[in-house]
């Protein structure tokens, strides 16, 4: 997750970070999945290694689950699924969703491809999840 913008879809949330464009804010927040393999957790989703990875062990829908302590601006949202390395894995749909708690949510895009950067509009900006 990342605030600041104006940069092109698909470029490297690290290279936009090092140079000041965005800002991760995920550190923040408490982070949990519906399910996953030992080993292939949320420590591995977040870990910046692009070789390690979140694989869910349950039936679907596979969820990431991100809350923030408090209500929190979140400009950008960066996702990274590689098709081509695991298509047998990668998402066909990823689905976005925010609100003030687990039972509002409102989903607001879908979306599937290297980097996903996805610009949060000002009504979206204020009810992060």
């Amino acid at each position: 997750m990342t605030t600041p913008n104006k940069t092109p879809p698909g470029a490297d949330p690290k290279q936009l970070e090092r140079t000041g464009t965005v800002r991760e804010i995920g550190s923040q927040a408490v982070w949990s999945l519906s399910s996953c393999k030992p080993g292939f957790g949320v420590d591995q989703l977040r870990d910046d290694n692009l070789e390690t990875y979140w694989q869910s062990d349950g039936s679907q829908p596979h969820l990431v689950n991100i809350q923030f302590r408090r209500k929190t601006t979140v400009k950008t949202l960066c996702i990274y699924a590689d098709y081509k390395s695991d298509e047998s894995y990668t998402p066909s749909k990823i689905s976005v969703r925010v609100g003030n708690n687990f039972h509002n949510l409102q989903e607001i895009r879908d979306a599937c491809g290297s980097f996903i950067r996805r610009e949060l509009g000002p009504m979206e900006q204020n009810d992060p999840s």
